[in-house]
C-alpha cells in the first residue's frame, strides 16, 4: 500500500476524532452561499516521507501531478503572480480582473535581496548555496512577508521551505531534504497536491544540484477540516490503498529554468475514482 495513504488516513482520523471544532467561533471564511466554512482542526501535524524510497502520490483518489508540479513552477520558476500563466484554474478565486493575485508567492520569490555575493532571489540564492555551501544551515525561503500582506488578495499558506542536506556513509552524492512549514491546509482539497507538488521541487533541486533526494517533511500548523468536507473524508479514508506510483523526472534537464510539467510523470499510478465537486471555502 501507498505509504501517503496510510499517513492521510491517519492525519484524517485524528482530525475527525481528536480534533476542536470551530463551529459557532468567529471564523473568516465563507461558502458561495455566504455561510460561516467551519472547520475541525489539529494543531501542529507533522508527516515525514522518504523521497528515496516512494512518491507520496494518494492512490485513495487521484493527485494531478502535472498541474500540481504547473503551480509549484508557476511560483518557483516563473517567479508570476499572474493566474494567466497557469495551466489550471486553482487560482481563479483569488484573481482579480488582471489575473493577479497581488505580492503573493511568486511575486515574493522574484524579489531580490542583496547578499555578500551579490543580488538574488530567494530561488536563486537556495540554488547558489546547494551547490557552493551546502552544509549551510541557512538555505531557506519565506514568502510571508508582513509589508506585503495589506496587498495580497490571499496570505500565503505554504510559506517556508528549509534545505538541509546530508549524506549516507558510504555513498558519495550527498542527500536534498526540505521542510515545508505551512500556516493553514484545507486537508481535502491541498493536502496531497501540497506534499506532491513541494517533493517534485526536492527532486528537481537534488537533480540539478547532483544530489540525492531524501525526506520531505511536512509542517501544518492549522491542519482542518471543513465542516462540508466531513462526509467526503470519511468515504475517502474508507478506501482501500493500492501501491505507490514511480516517479519519473527528465534525467536530461540540469537546469532548473528549463523544467517544465511535461518531465514529470508517474508510472504506474492507479487510484480509485476521483472526487468531484468539492466546495471550496473562500
Amino acid at each position: 500500500m501507498s505509504y501517503a495513504d496510510k499517513v492521510f488516513i491517519d492525519m484524517c482520523k485524528d482530525i475527525i476524532e481528536n480534533g476542536t471544532s470551530t463551529e459557532g467561533e468567529k471564523v473568516r471564511p465563507k461558502w458561495e452561499d455566504g455561510s460561516f466554512a467551519y472547520t475541525i482542526k489539529q494543531f501542529g501535524v507533522v508527516n515525514r516521507y522518504d523521497l528515496s524510497k516512494e512518491f507520496p502520490a494518494l492512490t485513495l483518489r487521484k493527485t494531478a501531478i502535472k498541474s500540481c508540479t504547473d503551480e509549484m513552477l508557476w511560483i518557483w520558476q516563473q517567479k508570476s503572480n499572474n493566474i494567466n500563466d497557469l495551466h489550471s484554474g486553482v487560482w481563479d478565486e483569488w484573481a482579480d480582473e488582471t489575473g493577479s493575485i497581488g505580492k503573493a508567492y511568486g511575486y515574493q520569490m522574484g524579489v531580490k535581496h542583496q547578499y555578500k555575493e551579490g543580488m538574488m532571489d530567494q530561488v536563486d540564492r537556495v540554488i547558489y548555496d546547494l551547490k557552493n555551501n551546502p552544509y549551510s544551515r541557512r538555505i531557506m525561503t519565506n514568502i510571508y512577508v508582513h509589508q506585503d500582506l495589506h496587498e495580497m488578495n490571499l496570505y500565503p499558506c505554504a510559506y517556508s521551505m528549509t534545505f538541509n542536506v546530508t549524506k549516507k556513509p558510504g555513498c558519495d552524492k550527498l542527500v536534498l531534504n526540505g521542510i515545508l512549514n505551512q500556516r493553514s491546509q484545507d486537508i481535502l482539497a491541498a493536502n496531497n497536491w501540497n506534499v506532491c507538488q513541494y517533493s517534485v521541487l526536492l527532486h528537481m533541486l537534488a537533480q540539478v544540484c547532483d544530489m540525492q533526494v531524501g525526506e520531505f517533511v511536512h509542517v501544518i500548523a492549522d491542519a482542518h477540516i471543513y465542516d462540508r468536507h466531513i462526509p467526503l473524508i470519511k468515504e475517502l479514508i474508507s478506501r482501500e490503498p493500492l501501491p505507490a506510483p514511480t516517479f519519473w523526472l527528465n534525467p536530461d534537464i540540469k537546469d532548473f529554468y528549463q523544467f517544465t510539467r511535461h518531465d514529470v510523470h508517474l508510472d504506474g499510478y492507479e487510484t480509485h475514482p476521483q472526487i468531484t465537486n468539492i466546495p471550496i471555502a473562500v
